[in-house]
């Protein structure tokens, strides 16, 4: 168990957990979406999307290649240690990730009176299909866990960490931080919500259980959690 554990936190492991999702998603936007792909894109893909615009890099697939490199880089550092029974990793993965999907979507709708009846989502979702809609639950798990987790929380954290902030005071500021952060940018830019305090509380306790599953379950599971929990949402208020 140990052994899995480690495994399924490797960059590698998580790699090849997420490959299929992002190809999924962007072949599936792109399929459905044809020349108008970009209205079905929301969150964190349409910021990252933005972003790397101003940088020059307005191609498709300038997004999913960011990432894809971020993750082989990751994998290249840490390759001397890598799991070796990767298909055990991946599928146990994909178990706990429809877990912890189902956790949170069970909390989301007991979560008391301040939401009751509310089906608070974790993104707007716009009037599309079914099979389009399922695909931006599936982008917001993948590019909301980029930005919020593997960017925004590592990044607080070796900040935090580098102005020698000790690491029991540094790691539950970082957590705070990022998900405070996940649940304020709902609320901002074009496509924000008004901003509603039992919309913002629920996000922010979300954000902490993502950030919470980053560090203990790995970046994989977190994705894979996010996602699931994004789909059963969606599916269960259509």
């Amino acid at each position: 168990m140990t052994t899995y554990i480690h495994a399924t936190r490797h960059p590698w492991a998580c790699f090849l957990f997420l490959v299929p999702l992002l190809a999924v998603y962007e072949g599936g936007v792109l399929w459905l979406g044809g020349d108008q792909a970009d209205r079905m894109r929301n969150g964190a893909d349409a910021w990252l999307r933005w972003g790397l615009e101003r940088f020059g890099a307005g191609q498709v697939l300038a997004a999913p290649a960011v990432v894809v490199a971020v993750m082989l880089v990751w994998s290249w550092w840490r390759w001397a240690d890598r799991p070796t029974d990767l298909v055990t990793t991946v599928f146990g993965m994909a178990f706990e990730s429809c877990l912890f999907a189902v956790g949170l979507w069970q909390f989301s709708r007991n979560f008391g009176p301040i939401l009751d009846g509310l089906g608070v989502r974790l993104q707007i979702a716009g009037q599309s299909a079914p099979v389009a809609k399922t695909l931006t639950f599936i982008g917001a798990g993948i590019y909301e866990e980029v930005l919020f987790r593997l960017v925004l929380f590592v990044g607080l954290l070796a900040t935090l960490r580098a102005v020698q902030l000790p690491r029991a005071v540094a790691l539950p500021l970082a957590v705070a931080a990022a998900s405070l952060a996940f649940a304020a940018a709902h609320h901002v830019g074009p496509y924000g919500e008004p901003m509603r305090a039992d919309y913002f509380v629920f996000r922010t306790v979300a954000g902490l259980y993502f950030t919470l599953l980053f560090v203990l379950r790995g970046f994989g599971v977190a994705v894979g959690a996010h996602a699931g929990y994004d789909v059963l949402v969606g599916v269960s208020v259509a």
